[in-house]
C-alpha cells in the first residue's frame, strides 16, 4: 500500500494522555489498513513548552523515533534527553511520557503496537 503526503491529513489533538497543550499528529496508515498489527503510525509535531502526559502502556506497546528537535523523555519514572536519530521503546507494562522543552518543534515518528 502506497499513501502519498498529500492524501494523509493532520489532525491537531489537546491534552493527550492529561499532557498540556496540543500536537499535531499525522497518520501514516490507520491499523485496519495495517491489518490491526499496529494501533497507530503517525508523525507526530509536538510545540513547544507542550506534552505528551505520562501514561501506561498494559496492553500494547510504543516506539518513538526523534526526527528533530530535543524531546525530554520519561520512561518509567527516569529522564532521558533524546535528539534526532534517538529511540526509546517502551514495553508493555511499562510507562512514558515525551515533553518540548526545547525552543524548536519536536518531531518523532510514534508506533503503537499490539
Amino acid at each position: 500500500m502506497v499513501r502519498l503526503a498529500k492524501e494523509m491529513t493532520i489532525q491537531e489533538r489537546e491534552n493527550v494522555a492529561n499532557g498540556n497543550g496540543k500536537l499535531y499528529s499525522r497518520h501514516l496508515f490507520f491499523p485496519e489498513e495495517m491489518h490491526n498489527k499496529m494501533k497507530m503510525c503517525a508523525h507526530i509535531v509536538l510545540p513547544k513548552g507542550n506534552n505528551i502526559g505520562y501514561h501506561a502502556h498494559s496492553e500494547d506497546a510504543e516506539l518513538y523515533y526523534i526526527l528533530r528537535g530535543e524531546a525530554t523523555v520519561v520512561e518509567d519514572g527516569k529522564t532521558y534527553i533524546l535528539h534526532a536519530g534517538d529511540a526509546v521503546f517502551t514495553s508493555q507494562g511499562s510507562a512514558h511520557s515525551i515533553s518540548n522543552n526545547s525552543e524548536n518543534d519536536v518531531e518523532f515518528f510514534a508506533f503503537i503496537l499490539n
